[in-house]
């Protein structure tokens, strides 16, 4: 398969592919991931650690009954998460173990094919590339004189793509017609939501192993599309912008989008959805928000981090100190490591806001009311909880820096 890859195959489509699906290394494979992500359990209740106590017969069944036609995916158990920054909650479908397996060994047999064929500018949920990939390149075109932007937000994504064409886009590439039956079982698997059972007639289950490979898929026309009539668009998933050099440029470009939008049966945020100069008004993507020359955490991302921080910080807690400053740093050492590039007054405000937090509590353990603020400053100054392993996100930030000016 690899060498078919270099090579391509006859016509650019592939005739057979279930036998790597089914494949003993494949699912293997596949449930070593399964077992790194330590989901919860769909609606049979096994765990990834029951599954795991019988693996070798639990892969053999598995195996036979992908390649017998005897496997047929469980229903969905669906929960709902918090957004971050919002009130809002967001749908979570949850296979179950064995359907995480079957996916991901399908999505492993998959993905280098569509992967060889996906446009640069996409970097969501692919191999090698990431967040930070995306932020470069949008940091780069600013730089250029792109500072039009067209801030898209495609509403409801992934619970409005259409099974048609979906699998249509897939079959351009893939004619094994089990492979294909395979997928389709995936897109109408069964949804148990409390006690409520229902069959979706359109989008991909959020949480599924192999949404993220065919959201991509979807949008990849759209990706190629941009690219050819010389627009700089960036996309993360179904979040993306185009960055151009004139308010007309951008206009020509969200007309473009709106126009394949609206014939792939997909809508665009109508408020959310917008031209701006990314100089005097900014914009927001993968976290930060860009304005002026320069980035920092959205809104949306600051809040998340705060309510984190707060949860580790409460006043009433019974931790000692060291214990208390222990958990904050966990947050804060992956936080920096995302935002390490914003604005330096960032960090210097959050740093002064952590240590108030930690105030207020010895605060209270004096029995004293309020946040620790005035004279508490002198009672425990910053020195006190640097003693005491604090991670100052300022002289992190600091340390970042000083390689570059040298």
């Amino acid at each position: 398969m690899l060498t078919a890859l270099e090579e391509g195959v006859k016509g650019g489509v592939w005739f057979s592919l279930i036998d790597k699906v089914w494949s003993h290394e494949n699912l293997r494979a596949s449930f070593r991931k399964v077992k790194a992500n330590k989901g919860a359990p769909g609606i049979d209740h096994q765990t990834v650690g029951m599954f795991e106590s019988d693996l070798h017969a639990n892969l053999c069944r598995l195996s036979d009954q992908i390649r017998e036609s005897r496997y047929h995916p469980q229903a969905v158990r669906r929960t709902y998460i918090d957004k971050p920054g919002s009130k809002e909650k967001r749908p979570l479908g949850i296979p179950t173990v064995c359907d995480r397996v079957a996916q991901g060994a399908l999505r492993q047999v998959l993905e280098p094919i569509f992967e060889k064929d996906f446009a640069e500018h996409s970097y969501g949920f692919r191999p090698n590339r990431g967040c930070k990939d995306a932020l470069r390149q949008v940091e780069s075109l600013l730089k250029e004189g792109y500072t039009q932007v067209v801030d898209a937000d495609l509403k409801s994504y992934f619970d409005t793509i259409s099974h048609k064409r979906l699998l249509g886009r897939i079959q351009s590439k893939v004619a094994d017609s089990r492979v294909v039956g395979l997928l389709g079982s995936y897109l109408t698997q069964g949804i148990m939501e409390e006690m409520k059972y229902w069959t979706p007639e359109e989008g991909t289950p959020q949480g599924a192993v192999i949404s993220p490979l065919l959201s991509n898929i979807y949008l990849d026309p759209l990706d190629h599309m941009m690219k050819e009539r010389g627009f700089h668009m960036i996309r993360y998933a179904d979040d993306f912008v185009v960055l151009c050099k004139s308010k007309e440029e951008a206009e020509r470009a969200l007309k473009a989008i709106r126009e394949w939008v609206e014939e792939n049966e997909l809508t665009l945020h109508p408020v959310k959805t917008k031209i701006v100069d990314a100089y005097h008004e900014g914009f927001d993507f993968l976290g930060y928000h860009f304005e002026k020359g320069t980035r920092w955490p959205r809104k949306k991302s600051l809040k998340k981090f705060k309510d984190t921080i707060r949860r580790k910080t409460r006043r009433s807690n019974g931790y000692d100190m060291k214990c208390i400053i222990y958990r904050v740093n966990l947050t804060l050492k992956g936080w920096f490591e995302y935002f390490k590039h914003s604005n330096h007054r960032t960090f210097n405000s959050l740093d002064a806001w952590i240590r108030m937090r930690l105030r207020s509590i010895l605060r209270k353990r004096r029995k004293l009311r309020g946040r620790g603020r005035g004279k508490d400053h002198h009672r425990w100054p910053n020195a006190y909880f640097a003693d005491r392993g604090l991670y100052s996100l300022l002289t992190a930030y600091e340390k970042v820096c000083q390689p570059a000016r040298r």
